[in-house]
């Protein structure tokens, strides 16, 4: 399965009484912040019960023979995987015209490497013609944000094979990351071992077709699913980490526009305004040059306005093809039906937003984290890749379903969970036996499901 560049890879409160915003909100300055320490006067979130949070667990007092052994297991497990998804990168052929299909690192060279040469050589990375002239590159340069063309500058000033061994041994330190913020999740439910849960989850990710796909196609997903897990979970207690977490789920707009909206929604408001602006104040300087280099706004517009159509065309970024990997609503409604109606994605993304807003205010926070997510990668352009902003979630009502399991609308999560499980699990067997279209939708079927599920759930778990 062929993930490309193209974007096309905690905390709502308990039920109030009037269902209405997230009680931990940090939109009201006068409401005081609790700790893992100390429960605050108006919101004893960290106490046991449905919809509570509690508190958060010590550090692990000791590790069990039993323990201890799925910890050795899960570590050489994990470097095993590690090591084969690496070797790509130093085993892929320079870029050249020759082997413009070769898929190892094609992410890290149209949308990282050649984007950034270009704009340190003085051009427009996001005009499409540009760089087909210049580089030998297959896909265009979607409208990343532009301060990804400094963030992630220095990975493209050595030469070419340096700079993709290192930025995929970035990126595997980055997943590394997110297992880790992964356990931190699950250990406000569940009081399990923080080493442990880190080197399982982090070996099942290397293992995954979603992580190995983050390092054989040098996406730069990893660093966007720290962004959204970190926004997610630092929102209550360092609404001013969660905000620079959310910048970074900026880099690509289709996670950083529909996060925002629904963290503002359940009532982060600082969070999702002052994320919003960091990501826009970094980009701004390179805003402006571009600008200057294009001769004024009208045709710097002009080359986005390209750039947008450009994307529209391909067969891997449509809405209505049948060989894009896409994983939104609209798109596998057309896979399916073979027909989507004018404006679907526009309502799409209207309705799938206010639907998991209005849910997510009102449910337990891992099933509210949980539809967050999944309404971020189905209500615009995604693909299966991008569904690794909700492993930290995923894990956290996995751990909790097992005791609750038996509670009203638990089910409906369990079942999310293992929907949303299918594109990690995605083997190219199913490929080679059903052919490309029933590939590429049963990984967005699944997903679609999933969001489906935990809209079931949010309306039943109180």
């Amino acid at each position: 399965m062929k993930l490309g560049h193209r974007t096309a890879p905690a905390t709502a409160g308990s039920r109030g009484a009037s269902h209405g915003a997230d009680p931990a909100a940090d939109s009201d300055p006068t409401t005081p912040t609790t700790t893992a320490a100390d429960s605050g006067p108006t919101t004893p979130k960290h106490r046991a019960g449905p919809g509570r949070r509690p508190t958060l667990l010590t550090r692990d007092s000791g590790l069990s023979p039993k323990q201890r052994l799925v910890l050795l297991l899960a570590t050489l497990a994990g470097a095993a995987s590690a090591w084969h998804a690496l070797k790509p990168s130093w085993q892929v052929p320079l870029p050249t015209p020759a082997v413009l299909g070769e898929e190892r690192l094609q992410d890290f060279r149209d949308a990282l490497y050649f984007p950034i040469r270009e704009f340190l050589d003085g051009g427009n990375p996001y005009d499409p013609a540009a760089m087909f002239a210049h580089w030998p590159v297959r896909q265009d340069f979607n409208l990343y944000q532009p301060y990804h063309l400094l963030l992630h500058a220095p990975f493209a000033l050595p030469g070419y094979r340096v700079g993709a061994v290192s930025f995929t041994l970035f990126s595997l330190l980055l997943l590394v990351a997110l297992a880790a913020l992964t356990a931190h999740a699950v250990r406000r439910y569940v009081p399990v071992p923080f080493a442990v849960v880190t080197a399982v989850v982090a070996a099942l990710l290397v293992t995954s077709q979603v992580g190995k796909a983050q390092l054989y196609v040098g996406q730069v997903n990893p660093l966007i699913a720290l962004g959204a897990a970190g926004a997610l979970l630092a929102r209550r207690d360092r609404p001013g980490w969660a905000a620079v977490a959310l910048a970074l789920a900026w880099l690509k707009p289709q996670y950083g526009f529909p996060l925002a909206v629904l963290l503002f929604a359940r009532g982060s408001r600082r969070v999702a305004l002052t994320g919003t602006a960091i990501a826009a104040a970094a980009s701004l300087p390179v805003v402006v040059l571009l600008v200057v280099r294009s001769g004024g706004v009208g045709p710097f517009l002009d080359v986005i306005v390209a750039n947008l159509a450009h994307a529209r065309g391909t067969s891997y970024g449509a809405v209505d093809s049948v060989t894009a990997q896409r994983i939104d609503v609209a798109a596998v409604f057309f896979r399916v039906t073979g027909w989507v109606p004018d404006g679907a994605e526009l309502a799409v993304l209207a309705g799938v937003l206010v639907t998991s807003a209005l849910l997510a205010r009102r449910t337990t926070e891992p099933v509210a984290d949980l539809l967050t997510v999944l309404a971020v990668v189905v209500c615009v352009v995604h693909q299966p890749g991008d569904v690794l902003i909700a492993v930290p979630a995923m894990a956290a009502v996995a751990a909790l379903w097992w005791r609750r399991r038996g509670e009203a609308g638990w089910t409906a999560a369990g079942l999310a969970v293992l929907a949303l499980a299918v594109p990690f699990a995605h083997l190219y067997t199913v490929d080679s036996l059903f052919g490309p279209r029933t590939s590429v939708t049963v990984d967005g079927a699944a997903v679609v499901v999933a969001w489906g599920l935990a809209v079931v759930a949010a309306r039943r778990v109180a």
